[in-house]
């Protein structure tokens, strides 16, 4: 399952991608969970976020 490659969630630490049984995918906010101001599915490109957190090096290349 590939993650959704726009704006600043690809590269976010806070992004988990869920897939469905119909091969979509989403891009979800786990900042969600904690802070209701965060949208649990963002609509895409997010271009600014102030929750943004870069991924580190090894997160991003593990698959």
């Amino acid at each position: 399952m590939g993650a959704p490659s726009v704006g600043l969630c690809a590269r976010c630490r806070h992004q988990r991608v869920v897939g469905n049984t119909r091969g979509s995918v989403f891009s979800l906010c786990k900042r969600s969970k904690d802070d209701p101001s965060f949208p649990r599915y963002p609509r895409l490109p997010v271009v600014s976020c102030r929750g943004f957190e870069e991924q580190s090096e090894e997160h991003r290349r593990a698959p």
